[in-house]
């Protein structure tokens, strides 16, 4: 499995905390399900962080099969789509978003 992450490093405009999470639940998350191959969405909330830790104010996981799968949601409109609507996420956000994929070695079940 490879898990691509987009940490979005940095601080959200004060009073927009709830804005911006409305943004992601009701227009960014839809899109970033719908990206083909996506085996699983995950979207982390800041609540607390070490002394001395960068800020993330956001962590985006996606899950997919393989390399290939992931090649070909990077590849798909709705990529595209979602960047559109994620510069209007962006305008309650200071900061940057950086992407790293991992390969997942091992997955705990419930």
């Amino acid at each position: 499995m490879i898990v691509r992450q987009a940490l979005f490093e940095g601080i959200i405009h004060h009073g927009r905390e709830q804005a911006f999470r409305d943004y992601v639940e009701e227009k960014l998350l839809p899109l970033w399900q719908a990206f083909p191959g996506v085996r699983e969405v995950r979207v982390l909330h800041a609540v607390d962080r070490d002394e001395g830790a960068p800020v993330f104010a956001m962590i985006l996981s996606t899950i997919y099969d393989d390399r290939a799968a992931l090649a070909q949601a990077l590849e798909s409109p709705v990529r595209y789509e979602s960047r559109e609507l994620t510069k209007g996420l962006l305008e309650m956000f200071e900061g940057h978003i950086h992407h790293h994929v991992f390969e997942l070695a091992a997955r705990s079940t419930d």
